[in-house]
């Protein structure tokens, strides 16, 4: 009962959340059960589409065990989601552009972020100032009725075509043309669908 409560609580929460940041905006039937992270900078935005469901933590999804969901969109970049999507405990961070199609899911623990988030070249890593903003920044795409599995890593300029499925587990850094499986670290082409 007190757990169903509390589910309940952060439901309502969440509304409100959503409801009062002007940079996020969203269609009908948004459901966000647990407790969200969202952190959207200047001229940055979150755009959802109808039918979104996003579970956070609180056991809700015992693969997703007690990690919360995160949206970080940084300075002038934007999110932007699909209908009928359904993520799960998962991390989006973009620092340029994530764009998510209609009917995806997202399993537990995914994590999709378009940069390196850190500079390659060791010399600029040694300053804050100079490590993060020449980290290199890509795109990413993933197509209408694609399925990332549990606890998979979307690195920056990947595409996943449509209908495609990525295995649990896989960090995929190349992209993935339509109706195949892919998985693996770093992920590899399975079979046609």
């Amino acid at each position: 009962m007190i757990k169903k409560l509390n589910t309940y609580i952060y439901f309502l929460y969440n509304l409100i959340k959503f409801h009062l940041n002007r940079k996020i905006k969203f269609g009908t039937k948004l459901r966000c059960y647990g407790s969200v992270d969202i952190s959207i900078k200047e001229k940055a935005f979150l755009e959802i589409g109808d039918n979104f469901t996003l579970v956070s933590g609180r056991m809700i999804n015992p693969l997703g065990r007690n990690i919360k969901s995160a949206f970080r969109i940084d300075n002038g970049a934007d999110i932007t989601i699909g209908n009928n999507v359904g993520l799960s405990c998962v991390v989006l961070w973009a620092k340029k552009k994530i764009t998510i199609g209609d009917n995806v899911k997202l399993g537990a623990d995914v994590m999709i972020f378009d940069s390196d988030m850190h500079s390659l070249d060791y010399r600029l890593r040694r300053d804050y100032r100079t490590d993060a903003v020449n980290g290199k920044i890509l795109p990413i795409t993933i197509g209408n009725d694609v399925f990332i599995g549990a606890r998979s890593i979307i690195m920056k300029g990947v595409n996943i075509g449509e209908r495609s499925i990525v295995a649990a587990g896989s960090v995929v850094t190349k992209s993935i043309p339509v109706d195949e499986i892919w998985g693996g670290n770093p992920a590899k082409f399975i079979k046609k669908l």
